[in-house]
């Protein structure tokens, strides 16, 4: 299995997830690599706390550098 190496994710689908996850938030992917044998990501959701949900509810990204330090500097402040 491929080892996720980006560092942020688009939620795409929060079905059964409402009050954890927005549509089309970006959220910040926490390394886990037994989760992703499972399919799983590790997610910083919007109690600030990290969950394991299913890859496929996401579309993975990658920002340039100015703009990933930027996005971990909001979410740090939130």
């Amino acid at each position: 299995m491929k080892r996720m190496t980006k560092k942020f994710a688009l939620c795409l689908k929060n079905k059964g997830n409402e009050a954890s996850l927005v549509l089309g938030k970006v959220y910040r992917v926490v390394p886990d690599a037994q989760a992703a044998k499972d399919d799983l990501v590790r997610i910083i959701d919007e109690s600030g706390d990290d969950y394991l949900f299913h890859k496929t509810q996401f579309a993975f990204v990658d920002f340039p550098q100015a703009v990933r330090k930027k996005l971990l500097a909001l979410q740090l402040a939130s």
